[in-house]
């Protein structure tokens, strides 16, 4: 969910510097993880650019959302050796999608997961760019870098409106450092390259989720415990979403209204839980307004109003990779 609030501002809080960062590792082992559900159209395409990587995956791990559409047959019938596949008895949405598969990479034993939807096809260097940008930016910025995105592309080759991540106020500095790379302090996950000692410090994607501002609140926390993550510019996908366009709550109809109430009630959550009631009133106040200006039925309208109510009480906690729910083979 391209969602934004109040980012960080010059002296908020102390960067951490170290002379030498510690987990840098640009030769790691990486597991990309792929969340589908009912695409089997997209995913095998998916599935031929990562493998086809210039910076080879050692594995691919494949999350079924308990599709219905063939995509359980497809996959059991490819033999590529680095392909794991991981069928869920639940479509638990892309936010379970992505806590099970994280875990299952993590118990794998991946140094990095890399992480996109079943309608991202990355370009060949995609992984092997995140991988040397991270590793740079760690030692040109002083810290340990806890995530790398791409940037992502519509298929015309436009910017990804739904995809574009939020920079930090010093945005500049890694790309000041000779990098062509920007500081963000939060992105959505569509080709995101994550450690394995950040997973393992700030546990999974909350499931609980189930849609939306899962990947935002994620990378957020990702950003309040080491650091800004970064953007690699020369690492491009391609998204092949249906329509080229950002969250608007003018839009919000019937047909819509499902995932609309499950971001409201996350991103309301993570608002009033981690930020406080005054980014709490602004969002909301931002959903009312762009509804009453896009004349959102009453009926439609009285649903957002209930899914916000519901954030106050409605506050998961991430659950950790060595947790034995997530043990390989369960």
């Amino acid at each position: 969910m391209a969602e934004s609030f109040d980012e960080n501002r010059p002296n908020t809080r102390p960067v951490p510097i170290v002379d030498h960062p510690a987990h840098t590792n640009l030769s790691g082992r990486v597991a990309a993880i792929i969340v589908t559900f009912n695409r089997l159209g997209k995913l095998p395409k998916t599935i031929e650019t990562v493998l086809a990587q210039s910076y080879g995956c050692d594995w691919v791990v494949i999350v079924n959302n308990n599709s219905t559409d063939g995509t359980r047959g497809y996959l059991d019938d490819l033999n590529d050796p680095r392909l794991r596949v991981l069928h869920l008895d639940e479509n638990l949405g892309g936010a379970g999608g992505f806590e099970h598969g994280m875990a299952y990479g993590y118990n794998l034993g991946a140094d990095y997961v890399w992480v996109m939807d079943d309608d991202c096809y990355p370009e060949s260097s995609a992984l092997e760019i995140l991988l040397d940008q991270r590793d740079r930016a760690s030692q040109a910025l002083g810290y340990d870098v806890p995530f790398a995105c791409s940037l992502v592309k519509f298929i015309d080759g436009s910017l990804c409106e739904m995809n574009n991540p939020i920079t930090t106020w010093d945005w500049p500095r890694a790309y000041l450092d000779g990098l062509n790379s920007f500081k963000v302090a939060e992105c959505t996950f569509v080709s995101v390259l994550i450690p394995r000692w950040a997973i393992e410090e700030v546990g999974l994607p909350l499931g609980e989720y189930f849609i939306w501002f899962d990947d935002k609140e994620f990378t957020k926390r990702l950003e309040g415990h080491f650091g800004a993550g970064i953007i690699a510019l020369e690492s491009q996908v391609v998204h092949d979403m249906g329509v080229n366009a950002g969250v608007n709550y003018r839009q919000v109809d019937e047909s819509n209204i499902w995932k609309f109430e499950k971001g409201a009630r996350n991103q309301g959550s993570f608002l009033i839980h981690y930020r406080g009631r005054i980014p709490y009133a602004l969002y909301c106040l931002r959903i009312f307004r762009e509804m009453r200006e896009g004349k959102v039925a009453r009926p439609v309208r009285r649903r957002m109003y209930k899914a916000l109510k519901e954030s106050w009480k409605f506050n998961p906690k991430p659950r950790f990779a060595q947790d034995p729910r997530y043990a390989l083979g369960q």
